[in-house]
């Protein structure tokens, strides 16, 4: 397993981050037992969201039914998406009071005090930056949160946070794969009048990397917008054959091929999997066994049917 320095104390966390948003079928023993597997193969990072329906619920139970389990994993949590009252549909809230009642349903939930990363979950367009920022040093002063990021925002929004905050902003989750990448497409077809040249998010990744924030990428084996995993998907075909290639030529799978093709980009990269299969988080922590050539990086952007000018 490969390690980032993250946020303000450069606290090592895993490049591979376990995702909890599936645990819903699962006992806290076998989640235990889950996050027991990810720390065998060296993943001790964990990453939930009350938005996740019961999972930070079972997550705290599971650290309840095991003792010492919560002190032995960096965990994350998310805010800031809820469900509106009277309609069939989510909404944000970034407001001082959801804040601090949000991470204190979080710290009971998970049977823990204190969050090793919390992030805003979404942008919220009513977000005040000076409310959050007042939320956030009040929760850092008491020692409920460590550090702080975002999720899905562009280097407006981040530089509009960036100016009040009490201290840096330590990452932003954003949705990368080698089936999903408008990233990487604008950043190959600059000052090009084709489609692939609109730059729709702004600059997330050079923000980020000048900034010294992790990207935690998420989906990172989907295609489109939970559009359903490329593995084996006969409409990636040729990206399932570069991934195969690949794996041959390292003597591994597709899926670790797959997560490391998303953590070669040079900057502080992290990887959610969202698995409850103890298989595939084996399979996924591999992807950190090896480092990608700059031709294989670029044998599965091809192979995903990308095109370069």
């Amino acid at each position: 397993m490969r390690y980032i320095e993250f946020g303000s104390n450069k606290t090592k966390v895993s490049e591979v981050v376990l995702g909890a948003m599936r645990i819903w079928d699962k006992t806290p023993l076998e989640v235990a037992d889950l996050i027991e597997c990810a720390l065998d193969c060296g993943i001790n990072a964990v990453d939930t969201a009350p938005i996740y329906g019961p999972s930070e619920g079972i997550l705290g139970n599971a650290f309840a039914a095991r003792p010492g389990l919560r002190d032995r994993v960096w965990l994350q949590t998310k805010l800031g998406i809820r469900k509106h009252p009277r309609l069939e549909a989510n909404y944000f809230d970034f407001s001082y009071e959801h804040i601090i009642e949000s991470v204190e349903a979080s710290l009971t939930a998970l049977h823990t005090d204190h969050i090793d990363s919390l992030l805003l979950h979404r942008p919220d367009a009513l977000m005040e930056p000076t409310e959050i920022a007042r939320a956030f040093d009040e929760l850092h002063a008491a020692g409920k949160v460590i550090d702080f990021g975002v999720s899905n925002q562009n280097p407006a929004m981040m530089k509009r946070l960036a100016r009040v905050m009490p201290f840096p902003l330590a990452a932003n989750q954003v949705q990368i794969s080698a089936a999903f990448t408008p990233m990487f497409d604008a950043f190959f077809n600059a000052n090009m009048e084709n489609d692939a040249a609109v730059m729709r998010d702004g600059g997330i990744l050079e923000y980020c990397e000048s900034h010294n924030m992790a990207i935690q990428a998420w989906s990172v084996l989907q295609h489109g917008y939970f559009g359903g995993v490329f593995l084996d998907d006969p409409n990636y075909e040729g990206l399932n054959d570069a991934l195969a290639r690949i794996a041959a030529d390292h003597n591994t799978t597709k899926t670790a091929v797959a997560i490391n093709w998303v953590l070669r980009y040079p900057a502080k990269m992290q990887a959610l999997v969202g698995t409850t299969r103890p298989e595939r988080i084996r399979e996924s922590a591999a992807a950190c066994d090896w480092h990608m050539s700059r031709e294989e990086w670029y044998e599965v952007y091809l192979g995903a049917g990308h095109k370069l000018p």
